[in-house]
């Protein structure tokens, strides 16, 4: 699995975001150097007990969003150790200790929901997206395999985290934002056309746009109609997106595709509507991607739970 660290600033903001949410405005909110205590826990737990949690699985699910643990527990209290036992990008069974927790018991407590709150979404999405990974496999009969892409279908202020998420199940990301990458979609089509005023090929817009963005920045073309792709095939287009066709106008786009230059460039990416129950059926068309929204905005959060054991 990739590293993500040291963390990006935004995501430290985001963990900060979490807490002060969490705590309101009691003693420490503001000073990640003060011990942070919730209402319950400082009117019930003696400042002097240390305790142990740990981090169990409830579920089969891969982990992602343990290389946050240690940042977040180090908003409540810095004498707080952990220790993960079951790194990002792998799998857990129900009941596995994915990570262990210990120090001061009141931090602990206090901590407890903000760190399952990440580890159970982003584990969710790296569960999701391990499925429809190894789902694609077994369709594929080629040999190769398309990989799974996620879209910019994120929560706002989550995408890296979400996207790293992702790459922990298996998958592959689509552009990041609108910055790293150039994207025809129906609607860039028709303002292009209308700004120029010229009945422009789908080959020659893209030939155009090609010319003028660097080479390291990849051009997706999207297509609704299969028609479109033998016009699209010559423009210089880095992956060509079929948008909702059905399997059948697929192979049918992969026959082309091949024909004109076998194994691409441009790339096939399928999207539009897929599901864990048809992603083997588009495997099996050849296309080279599938990129799926549903990986970051319909991802069950993953079962996890801290189980609390005092010292003696």
């Amino acid at each position: 699995m990739d590293d993500f660290r040291p963390l990006p600033a935004a995501i430290r903001s985001l963990i900060e975001l979490a807490v002060r949410e969490d705590l309101g405005d009691l003693p420490g909110a503001g000073d990640k150097a003060a011990i942070r205590l919730d209402r319950t826990v400082a009117l019930s737990i003696s400042p002097d007990l240390s305790a142990t949690g740990k981090i169990i699985a409830r579920q089969e699910t891969v982990i992602s969003g343990s290389v946050l643990v240690a940042e977040i527990l180090s908003y409540y209290d810095l004498r707080i150790q952990s220790s993960i036992l079951i790194p990002d990008g792998t799998p857990a069974s129900p009941g596995a200790v994915v990570a262990e927790i210990s120090g001061p018991a009141g931090a602990i407590l206090a901590a407890e929901r903000v760190v399952l709150n990440f580890l159970g979404r982003l584990s969710g999405i790296a569960t999701l997206t391990r499925l429809y990974a190894e789902a694609a496999a077994a369709g594929s009969n080629t040999s190769g395999k398309p990989v799974i892409c996620d879209t910019r279908k994120t929560t706002p202020g989550w995408r890296e985290l979400e996207k790293y998420a992702v790459r922990c199940g298996g998958g592959v990301n689509h552009r990041m934002g609108l910055f790293d990458g150039v994207m025809l979609k129906d609607n860039h089509l028709a303002a292009l056309r209308r700004s120029t005023g010229k009945a422009l090929s789908l080959a020659e817009m893209t030939r155009q746009l090609r010319a003028r963005i660097p080479a390291h920045i990849p051009l997706w073309l999207e297509i609704d109609f299969l028609d479109q792709l033998r016009e699209a095939l010559p423009g210089g287009a880095d992956i060509i997106l079929l948008d909702n066709m059905t399997p059948q106008q697929m192979r049918q786009a992969v026959t082309w595709r091949d024909e004109f230059r076998p194994g691409g460039p441009p790339l096939l990416e399928a999207s539009g509507g897929i599901t864990l129950k048809t992603v083997a059926e588009i495997a099996a068309t050849g296309v080279d991607r599938i990129s799926i929204g549903a990986l970051t905005h319909s991802a069950p959060v993953a079962d996890l739970a801290m189980d609390f054991i005092e010292h003696e």
